[in-house]
């Protein structure tokens, strides 16, 4: 699968089969994805947490509350990735550019993280609503947590419509 058939594959996933594991060689090679992802002066200002079992569980469950993401509690793999300090070189730049380099690397992280499990043939989706202290608590972490990331194997195999912007809303062509 090329890049371009993984980003029209890759959907968010809100229903997971609890009772199929991800299998260790397959969560190994998004980890490695997630590695060589890029990050501003290579930095990689993020910590990724791993969440099995009965952590994956009470992390869905910070991930819940007024409704929300429900279905996390199906994923039998959670994977938090939380803020670390910039590197120097970094810090610098985000201070003189007043840029916050390290939510950009996290998006980038995401995207590789759920690429990458979308070419393993798993489900994923981004949670951005959860309970911070509670995370952090259950992982014994002390970064930030930024994001959620749910991952599986989908209870549903249809591929949804892709519902985005037109080209010439999105994109502009100059020179």
């Amino acid at each position: 699968m090329n890049f371009t058939e993984i980003a029209k594959r890759r959907q968010s996933c809100r229903s997971y089969l609890c009772a199929k594991e991800v299998e260790e060689e397959k969560l190994i090679s998004i980890l490695e994805s997630a590695r060589l992802s890029p990050s501003a002066c290579n930095g990689q200002p993020y910590h990724i947490t791993v969440c099995r079992g009965d952590a994956a569980k009470r992390v869905a469950k910070a991930c819940g509350g007024m409704g929300m993401n429900k279905f996390a509690t199906d994923a039998p793999v959670m994977l938090v990735l939380s803020e670390m300090p910039y590197i120097a070189s970094a810090a610098l730049g985000a201070k003189v550019k007043k840029n916050d380099y390290r939510s950009i690397d996290i998006g980038i992280l995401s995207a590789y993280i759920t690429a990458e499990a979308e070419a393993q043939g798993l489900g994923s989706c981004i949670l951005g609503w959860f309970d911070d202290d509670a995370i952090r608590e259950i992982c014994h972490i002390d970064g930030k947590v930024r994001l959620v990331i749910t991952l599986g194997y989908s209870a549903d195999e249809k591929i949804r419509e892709k519902k985005r912007k037109d080209m010439d809303k999105l994109v502009s062509f100059v020179g």
